[in-house]
């Protein structure tokens, strides 16, 4: 799937910058870690010398012959699949270290009103959370047994304004044989509970009430999917009560009509299984073929239609999660150089974008020097497609930045980059409805190595993504199922 590469430097003292750290303090601002590199004074690229000692510096650019320098930087499994996420000819632009991202005012301000009211039980279960930020960092004692599971709410609740909203493109590539498959489409979270900005009504939607969130897309290419589409309401009730599916459907093209989905819990966000493997083989079928095996069925859309309303762990991982459904512990706090606040530009914006020989690299853009916490949770139940799970969550904005699912027996899934656009960077992003701007990471991108299905992996870009309030009438209609009934 892709040319394997060595980096130049077989040996170098890492330094103390990615060490695991207990307890730590967040770094100071726009201070750089230290490295053993020469820093050039003409600007260009960073040129590794052994010798001198050095720093990185923030609008550095960090080309495959600085990798090794970047692995005190990296988690263990990222550096492991190397080849996969780094490239020669890779051009990385150094960000902020440790910059300071605001949240919207309204966001913030709930933080602070409701500061100390959430509570975790025994179970995980979250009580007496209204808005904002439930349990701020600053305020959780990394020796508490209870820490992990408050870092897991808080990336659950991080602030996402009123909800990504945009197109997607989804790539995935098989292992052995088989063609590269595309899929373009639209998605939506409209967050309808907990809402900062919604004080007014008791921070919900009224036209939506005891939901947490309400997620849905559907597909526009290729042709043998066109119109799938589905909704995922997510009840307040999850938050006490893991095992409390929600309310999904898929509305299927061959039926003609919606259907609830056939995997009845998900742990994340719901993607229909628009593809099926090949038996002994990994080469994905589009929905559609006579090789799937129904056409000389008695109702040859049953079989069909039940495999597109099962849930694929794809597209959108990481974006929600159900905290109580796992044991957490953590594993500690450290720095990492992560695609936090990417400049770079992918579909629809850009839809010829090189992400290197695999596919699967996002390394040509900008990335920023992050402090982290690192948990680790495994699944209470056995329906969880992912039994352990690492989540490295950056410390100041709550953002998941790495994400890496294990089976029971400790053997690697997949291992994936998340990548996010912070909104008040761009002057073109749209603002509040009351004038104010609106302070939110977007998730433009994900790419994510799979392990246990022979090293493949999938792409999702969604750059146009913006999480501020839509019209009513689009609202109504994304959190209803009603519109599923014509496939949208």
């Amino acid at each position: 799937m892709h040319r394997t590469f060595r980096p130049l430097l077989v040996s170098l003292a890492l330094l103390p910058a990615g060490a695991w750290r207990a307890g730590a303090e967040l770094p100071p601002a726009n201070v750089c870690p230290p490295v053993a590199l020469a820093i050039p004074r003409d600007g260009k690229d960073a040129k590794v010398d052994a010798e001198a000692g050095g720093q990185f510096r923030e609008g550095m650019v960090l080309t495959e012959k600085a990798l090794m320098l970047l692995r005190p930087l990296l988690p263990d499994e990222i550096w492991q699949h190397r080849d996969t996420f780094f490239y020669e000819g890779m051009r990385m632009l150094l960000g902020g270290c440790h910059r300071r991202y605001p949240a919207s005012v309204s966001y913030e301000e709930a933080t602070q009103k409701y500061a100390g009211q959430a509570k975790v039980d025994d179970a995980g279960n979250l009580e007496g959370y209204v808005a904002g930020l439930p349990f701020p960092p600053e305020s959780i004692d990394p020796a508490a047994p209870d820490a992990a599971v408050r870092w897991a709410w808080n990336l659950e609740l991080r602030n996402r304004g009123s909800g990504p909203v945009g197109k997607f493109r989804l790539t995935d590539f098989p292992s052995r044989v088989g063609a590269i498959e595309t899929y373009r489409g639209s998605f939506f979270l409209v967050q309808t509970g907990h809402r900062a900005d919604l004080a007014a009504t008791d921070h919900a939607l009224p036209e939506v009430q005891d939901t947490q969130w309400v997620a849905g897309g559907r597909f526009d290419e290729p042709t043998n999917v066109r119109h799938l589409a589905w909704r995922q309401i997510r009840p307040v009730e999850t938050q006490e009560e893991f095992e409390k599916a929600d309310d999904t459907f898929v509305y299927v093209p061959t039926m003609r009509k919606p259907r609830r989905a056939a995997t009845s819990w998900i742990n994340g966000v719901f993607m229909p299984r628009y593809t099926v493997q090949a038996d002994g083989g990994g080469s994905p079928i589009p929905f559609g073929a006579s090789e799937y095996g129904v056409s000389g069925s008695i109702s040859p859309n049953s079989g069909l239609s039940s495999a597109m309303s099962e849930n694929m762990r794809r597209g959108f991982t990481g974006l929600a999660l159900r905290p109580n459904a796992f044991e957490w512990k953590l594993l500690g706090e450290r720095d990492v150089i992560a695609p936090l606040n990417g400049e770079s530009l992918g579909y629809p914006q850009d839809p010829e974008r090189n992400f290197g020989p695999s596919g699967l690299s996002v390394a040509t853009d900008r990335w920023d020097v992050r402090h982290v916490v690192v948990i680790e949770g495994r699944a209470r139940s056995e329906r969880d497609d992912a039994r352990r799970l690492t989540v490295y969550v950056d410390w100041q904005t709550q953002q998941p930045l790495y994400w890496i699912s294990r089976r029971a027996d400790g053997l690697l899934q997949d291992v994936g980059i998340l990548v996010h656009r912070y909104s008040g960077d761009r002057v073109d992003y749209p603002a509040w409805p009351d004038g104010s701007r609106a302070l939110v990471f977007d998730p433009v991108a994900a790419v994510f190595y799979t392990a246990e299905e022979g090293g493949t992996g999938w792409r999702r870009e969604s750059y146009d993504m913006v999480s501020v309030p839509l019209p009513d009438q689009d609202v109504r209609g994304m959190t209803s199922t009603a519109a599923l009934s014509q496939g949208r």
